[in-house]
């Protein structure tokens, strides 16, 4: 019976990973289901690019108090679970604080000290955070988008990190009073704890401190494999999907249209005089030819893209700086990468209980993104240039148009009339051809 802790540790260590492996497989599958693209030119630059912005937080900073509290959070919680390995060695073994002797004493005094203090810096940054999201009126976290779920994520998210500081520090704070009285062998260095938390056990008895010890380190354990199996359903995703997001990022200018070889092929065809449009494609050119031209629905889209909607934080950076969002128009960059992670789940689930995708009836055009969405975009990057971790919703809203257009023939009149005269007279202007120099004629 000695060990039944030790059973029990281990046993729901294997499950936490073990479900959290699932998801992770799971999310894989559902970004495969878009199409292939290869994003594997310029590998020294996307290294670079995952390290200064997934890692390194640079564009973060544009807005400097959200970016200093993100730094907080993100870099505390980030060292902090580096203790989840002694706690996995301690729980596996039954041993206590197991990295001092791997450390050394001097060292590992100077460890567990910057843990606490970047722990305190983590519970600063999440009660702010709480604080600017439901009380300061932020206009880019008060959107219908986010009302709901999202809303409830976030805050879940942040009481979360909270009560997993709160138990770190009541961890360590009952385990220095231990130490003190002779318990348990003297390890580490607690500035915060022993100072703030400590005196308030000082008239404690050994048991309850035991009691105390014991019940923050479970509750601290079985907090992270919570946490890390939630992500799954949060935008707190993005904690693992922002470093392969960044390394596929386009690294192209932004905005950039892309050709499309079988209708490049097709133009070059027709302007040939010497070409015969009636003989037999070469081997290949059929294979060029895609089955659709733009995007109806998520399989239409590229893995990358669905990539970036698992991998959006929510923030809002986009939307706060769209220019047809602040005219009022209905277009919200977030919410285009939030709806197409709501149709890859809602196909996801569709595979789940059939095995295979059985036709549902929906599409990502229409159902969930509307064509007034589309249309509202200027393209002028200003959400790609935004956007923390070089996700692009442009380039979803360009494959959409893409299928408008050359699938549906559902452009807006405006546009209708401008293709209309550049086929025929060459310009985007309703004269004939021979008129386009009257301009220059005084």
């Amino acid at each position: 019976m000695q060990y039944i802790d030790n059973i029990i540790f281990f046993i729901l260590l294997v499950a936490g990973f073990g479900l959290f492996g699932k998801s992770l497989l799971k999310i894989y599958r559902n970004i495969r289901l878009g199409r292939e693209i290869d994003r594997s030119d310029r590998k020294s630059e996307r290294w670079e690019t995952m390290a200064r912005v997934a890692m390194g937080q640079s564009r973060m900073v544009k807005r400097p108090i959200a970016g200093i509290l993100h730094l907080f959070v993100y870099v505390g919680f980030i060292i902090i679970n580096i203790e989840l390995l002694e706690i996995i060695v301690d729980g596996l073994f039954g041993t206590h604080r197991f990295l001092a002797s791997i450390f050394g004493h001097s060292f590992y005094n100077f460890f567990t000290a910057t843990l606490e203090v970047l722990a305190f810096l983590v519970i600063i940054g999440v009660v702010l955070f709480f604080i600017r999201r439901n009380f300061y009126g932020v206009k880019r976290l008060t959107m219908k988008e986010l009302f709901g779920w999202p809303k409830n994520d976030a805050n879940w998210i942040l009481i979360i990190e909270f009560a997993l500081m709160t138990a770190f520090f009541l961890m360590n704070a009952s385990d220095f009073v231990l130490q003190q009285k002779g318990v348990l062998a003297e390890h580490g260095s607690f500035p915060i704890s022993s100072n703030i938390i400590a005196p308030l056990f000082n008239n404690f008895g050994t048991f309850s401190l035991e009691m105390i010890e014991r019940g923050a380190w479970w509750f601290h354990f079985v907090g992270i494999l919570f946490f890390m199996n939630y992500l799954y359903y949060s935008k707190h995703l993005h904690i693992i999907l922002a470093f392969p997001s960044t390394w596929y990022a386009n690294l192209d200018v932004y905005g950039k249209f892309n050709n499309l070889d079988s209708v490049t092929k097709e133009i070059k065809l027709m302007m040939d005089p010497n070409a015969d449009p009636y003989a037999t494609p070469a081997e290949g050119d059929v294979a060029d030819v895609p089955s659709k031209f733009g995007a109806e629905d998520i399989f239409d889209l590229n893995q990358v893209q669905l990539l970036n909607a698992y991998s959006c934080t929510e923030c809002g950076r986009c939307t706060s700086v769209c220019p047809a969002n602040l005219t009022g128009k209905k277009l919200s960059p977030r919410a285009i990468l939030m709806k197409t992670r709501d149709r890859v789940e809602e196909v996801s689930k569709n595979i789940d209980k059939n095995g295979t995708f059985v036709d549902d009836g929906k599409k990502l055009l229409n159902d969930y993104i509307s064509k007034e969405e589309l249309w509202a975009c200027t393209t002028c990057n200003a959400c790609t240039e935004a956007c923390p971790i070089l996700l692009d919703p442009l380039s979803i809203i360009f494959e959409m148009r893409r299928f408008l257009v050359m699938e549906q023939s559902a452009a807006p009149q405006e546009l209708n009339l401008m293709m209309t005269n550049v086929e025929n007279n060459a310009a985007p202007w309703q004269y004939n051809q021979a008129d386009r120099l009257n301009w220059a004629k005084d």
